[in-house]
């Protein structure tokens, strides 16, 4: 063999050896939208102005954190996580416009978190992300047609459904208040009346039954509300409304020494939202409220811990609350799916992580997880708790009591489920 052909064989066979190390070490060239050797970029819409703004446009805030410090830990795989924020403004229109963006524009991989049971129907027939195999991940919403698998095939619940939260409601009151007389207020759309099929599955009889039209609540709506709950003598009261409706119905009673015992849904119970309309936090006291995720100013929890020490870090001065601690909770869980998804994830394999993998996902929630191939649904259960004089839902006596249920006609059980613990620094592993 001449020198000259040596020198080319050992060139030759460096170049290859660099090729093989180098393709050992870094991902291969990403082939999905959203995602480049070094970044995935998801897409949210939710109101971050408008009525409806108050408390919920503090969850990307809170997602970014969790994002910034998982990055700042080495991404998923070696890439970071990039989140695009679109302002709907709770309009469903709007929901639509900002979705086409996102994905058309911004060439989200997944859309993540998306608010409202309104928004992310109309998203669902206008954008048709399923026709587009693009991942709807973990809904802002607790209405129960989400978990639909054929009719929303690539769109994940997170939170218990309205239907398993009227049920777990009404066995709370068998078990705390049996022989009370009961009223119960509601948002007559989709949020309510997804409630209703759970009271009715449960057997509850009310003595006042109260609709409302949504937006139409108000003192002077509340008003009408107290007069005639008070008229049925009703001992205990459901509120199964947004916040500003709580606020309106809680102060509205208190003004005109109306005191039942009230009970409220998970999404009006928020306290941020209620202080945010005006309204003190001090018209929640003693109010029982429902939650998946344990209570916020529990720092004896390792996730809650953990997430108001990084959120404390992002967002100096915030109030550290129980959207900021599902915020959080929501990317935790994500990133998990990404990593799950592979070191070249597609919005294919994505999909096909959560099914495989997701119910074993790590969370805060106190609740597992239940996705497989044939389940989108998120957590199925909740505690119970009494507000403090200053807003904050804590379980009685310190202790959480679970329920869990599903959304048909299953029984209503304590939960004796046990959550696993944190992995180490609340990374994907």
């Amino acid at each position: 063999m001449t020198r000259m052909k040596r020198r080319a064989l050992i060139s030759a066979t460096a170049v290859l050896a660099v090729a093989a190390l180098t393709a050992a070490t870094v991902p291969a060239q990403a082939a999905e939208v959203g995602v480049t050797n070094s970044t995935i970029t998801l897409g949210m819409t939710l109101p971050m102005t408008g009525t409806a703004s108050p408390g919920y446009n503090k969850i990307p805030g809170a997602m970014k954190a969790y994002f910034d410090y998982l990055n700042a830990n080495g991404g998923v795989n070696g890439r970071s996580i990039n989140l695009k924020v679109e302002d709907d403004q709770y309009v469903p229109t709007q929901a639509v416009a900002k979705t086409n963006k996102l994905l058309l524009q911004d060439k989200v991989m997944a859309l993540i978190a998306p608010l409202g049971t309104a928004n992310n129907k109309a998203v669902a027939a206008s954008v048709n992300p399923a026709r587009r195999g693009v991942p709807v991940l973990f809904v802002n919403t607790g209405f129960s047609g989400f978990a639909d698998t054929k009719k929303y095939p690539t769109t994940y619940a997170i939170l218990p459904s309205y239907v398993m939260e009227a049920k777990i409601m009404a066995q709370y009151i068998k078990d705390n208040f049996a022989g009370k007389t009961i009223g119960l207020v509601y948002q007559d759309d989709d949020f309510g009346t997804d409630a209703l099929k759970g009271f009715t599955q449960a057997g509850v009889t009310f003595a006042a039954k109260i609709p409302y039209a949504s937006g139409s609540q108000s003192a002077a709506t509340a008003a009408g509300w107290v007069t005639k709950l008070s008229a049925a003598k009703c001992d205990v009261v459901i509120l199964f409304g947004v916040s500003s409706a709580t606020a309106a119905g809680l102060g509205t009673a208190a003004a005109l020494k109306y005191a039942p015992q009230w009970i409220l849904g998970s999404v009006g119970g928020d306290a941020t939202t209620i202080k945010a309309a005006g309204v003190p936090a001090g018209v929640l006291y003693n109010a029982v409220g429902a939650s998946f995720a344990p209570a916020t100013t529990d720092m004896t929890d390792e996730y809650v811990k953990l997430f108001s020490d990084i959120y404390a870090k992002a967002v100096p001065g915030s109030a550290f609350d129980n959207n900021v601690l599902i915020g959080m909770n929501t990317a935790f869980v994500a990133a998990q799916a990404l990593k799950a998804a592979g070191t070249n994830p597609t919005r294919a394999s994505l999909l096909a992580a959560i099914d495989a993998k997701g119910a074993s996902f790590a969370s805060a929630a106190l609740l597992p997880l239940n996705y497989s191939k044939t389940s989108h649904v998120g957590y199925n259960g909740y505690w119970f708790g009494k507000y403090s004089p200053t807003g904050d839902l804590k379980p009685v006596d310190g202790k959480y009591v679970l329920y869990t249920t599903d959304s048909g006609s299953g029984a209503v059980v304590k939960s004796t489920w046990t959550r696993p613990a944190m992995p180490a620094k609340g990374l994907p592993q």
